[in-house]
């Protein structure tokens, strides 16, 4: 049985939690949260232990959810001393720099870290294009108005008054990382299985007439063309988040339990 370590406690977090409950082949052994959040994720996970650092010892892989903080302060380390880690928060990795530590990282621990596709699909195929040559890609995001609160998107419009959809950001996908870093996973990974951020073309929508996050990836190359539209119901702890990802985190944690795997 692999003994997983979880960097955060989150609405992600807490929920890939529960759906592990009861795995024959996974049991979450310790939860990383900071330390004023200790007390408050052990009466939710009775019997785990909780920490503000991934355990040196006892646990054989990390999934961490909590952002980029999250990366550098504890699946570097973790990485290092060879404990192999899955990401979550892939938008982190547009913070120049980041990928590269995380591959120094983890070729000096002899271990690997994965990045998870998390709320959208066909990034196997997107990569397999890039071997073959891939002149564009084209990521577009729609999600309902109250997704984008707290976001640069309400400046100068209001959010809540709109009454058709609005494109609130057109652009490369590190800029859109830059701006909006909560939303910025599935740009980041689209941008890092094929032409890399500064290529990746960007364009966000706040349309009020869905209640679903819809992401589109358009791609064109030496292989052909494909168009991808995934029509994701929003994590309910958080709109801002689809709810694949926590089960994409899942997936990937069970494939690496798995004696078959896809």
């Amino acid at each position: 049985m692999l003994r997983v370590a979880l960097i955060g406690f989150g609405a992600i977090g807490g929920s890939v939690y529960e759906l592990l409950k009861g795995d024959a082949g996974l049991a979450v052994t310790a939860i990383v949260v900071p330390a004023e959040g200790v007390a408050a994720a052990q009466a939710l996970a009775p019997g785990v232990q909780v920490a503000s650092s991934v355990p040196a010892s006892g646990i054989d892989l990390v999934l961490e959810t909590a952002g980029h903080a999250a990366i550098e302060e504890h699946v570097l380390p973790a990485l290092a001393r060879g404990t192999p880690c899955i990401v979550a928060s892939v938008g982190a990795l547009s913070a120049g720099g980041c990928a590269d530590k995380l591959e120094a990282a983890a070729l000096a621990g002899r271990t690997q870290v994965q990045l998870i596709a998390g709320a959208i699909g066909a990034i196997d195929a997107l990569a397999a294009a890039r071997l073959g040559g891939l002149d564009s890609v084209r990521y577009t995001g729609r999600k309902p108005p109250q997704a984008w609160k707290g976001t640069p998107a309400e400046q100068g419009r209001d959010l809540g008054a709109l009454t058709q959809a609005s494109v609130i950001f057109e652009g490369s996908a590190r800029e859109a990382a830059r701006l909006y870093p909560k939303n910025a996973n599935v740009a980041a990974t689209v941008s890092l299985a094929g032409l890399g951020l500064d290529r990746t073309l960007v364009r966000l929508i706040a349309d009020p007439a869905t209640a679903e996050n819809v992401h589109t990836v358009e791609a064109e190359g030496a292989f052909g063309s494909f168009a991808l539209s995934m029509r994701n119901k929003p994590l309910a702890a958080n709109p801002k988040t689809s709810a694949l990802t926590v089960y994409s985190a899942v997936r990937a944690l069970r494939n690496r339990a798995a004696a078959l795997a896809i």
